[in-house]
């Protein structure tokens, strides 16, 4: 694994983090990139059992981040619901003594039209992607407040109003700028206090979730989930009383801080990437 380091503060160490949906993918590799820094990381996802089709529980992502030097504290929580999440920021503050930086990186995605998207999967996207984060960072702000260097980081899109980023799932377009509107209206409200921004892959990123709906054809024109750690790496070391606000895309945040080998970051070297949503 590369690592990517910042001029201002460029370690977590000692910070504690609470990440959604850290069981696997792009969650758990920014819980491990922090961790490999000496940080506490804080699970806090659904899957306890194995899931028969996706990799990762919060157990096992618990052993990864201890392994990678990090301490983890793995919490069963649906973030749908109001009193586990309460209940896991409790559990928190109890084990590490504060909450440094909440990464709401849950999410839940339905590429469907408005007539083959049934109510039942509206809901659980706006439950969990934009209620969800709401949710989230109206339970760990009190907590926030007193850190040092509080971020929040929400893994969501540059807020695009061009129809085409709508017309084929108006249903999960809106779930997501739900996250992407919390930014804009939390980095504003708390200016001074503690840095929001959002972070948004270039490409198509390979995670778990991908590779149920594109296959093995479409996970080799995608970057591996390390350039969404890195970048987000990069954001959280930053001083969080000017850097606020902003929607950053991984690529153009680690071009600016000097880096120039991308290949390492394709999971096929030469291939063709895929474009992500939302990114002209």
């Amino acid at each position: 694994m590369t690592t990517v380091t910042n001029a201002s503060h460029t370690s977590l160490k000692g910070k504690t983090l609470f990440i959604s949906g850290a069981s696997r993918g792009i969650g758990l590799a920014i819980g491990l990139r922090a961790a490999r820094d000496g940080a506490n990381v804080v699970i806090a996802a659904k899957t306890s059992e194995p899931h028969p089709k996706l990799p990762g529980t919060i157990h096992s992502a618990a052993q990864e981040i201890e392994a990678a030097g990090g301490k983890a504290l793995a919490l069963m929580v649906d973030i749908r619901e109001e009193s586990q999440v309460l209940a896991a920021v409790a559990r928190t503050i109890e084990t590490f003594g504060g909450i440094d930086i909440l990464v709401n990186n849950a999410s839940a995605i339905s590429l469907t039209g408005t007539l083959e998207t049934p109510m039942k999967r509206y809901d659980l996207m706006h439950h969990v992607n934009t209620r969800g984060t709401y949710l989230c960072s109206q339970a760990c702000i009190p907590h926030l407040k007193k850190a040092a260097n509080p971020h929040i980081l929400n893994l969501s899109p540059p807020l695009n109003m061009d129809a085409k980023w709508f017309k084929n799932h108006v249903a999960y377009t809106m779930a997501k700028f739900g996250m992407s509107m919390c930014v804009l209206g939390m980095a504003a409200e708390f200016e001074g206090e503690l840095a929001v921004n959002a972070l948004w892959p270039r490409t198509a990123i390979a995670t778990s979730a991908i590779n149920l709906i594109g296959g093995p054809a479409m996970m080799a024109g995608c970057r591996t989930v390390d350039i969404m750690a890195d970048a987000a790496h990069l954001i959280l070391t930053r001083d969080s009383r000017a850097c606020t606000g902003n929607f950053f895309i991984d690529e153009d945040l680690l071009r600016e801080a000097g880096v120039t080998d991308f290949e390492r970051y394709s999971v096929t070297p030469g291939a063709t990437l895929i474009p992500d949503f939302f990114v002209d």
